[in-house]
C-alpha cells in the first residue's frame, strides 16, 4: 500500500474516532439534561427543608452568619411557599 494511502487510513481514523467521541459526548449530556427537565418538581416544604440544610452549612462554614441566613431564608419562605 502507498504510503499516502496509509497516511490518509490513519488520518480518517481518527477523525471519526473523535467524531464518535463528540457523539457520544453530546448524547451523554442531552441524557442529563433530559432527566432534569423531566425529573418531579419538588413540593414547597421539601425545598425549603434543603433550603436550611444549604444555609446551615454556609453558617458552619463562616461564609455567611447566622443572621444573615435567617433573614434570607425568611424571605424565600415567602417567595417559596407563597407560590405553593
Amino acid at each position: 500500500m502507498p504510503r499516502t494511502a496509509v497516511r490518509y487510513v490513519t488520518r480518517t481514523t481518527a477523525g471519526a474516532a473523535g467524531a464518535v467521541a463528540t457523539a457520544a459526548t453530546s448524547v451523554a449530556a442531552a441524557a442529563v439534561a433530559a432527566s432534569i427537565i423531566f425529573s418531579p418538581v419538588p413540593d414547597a416544604s421539601a425545598r425549603m427543608d434543603g433550603v436550611s440544610e444549604d444555609l446551615l452549612r454556609a453558617v458552619q462554614l463562616n461564609q455567611i452568619t447566622e443572621e444573615q441566613a435567617v433573614k434570607f431564608e425568611a424571605r424565600l419562605a415567602g417567595r417559596i411557599l407563597g407560590d405553593a
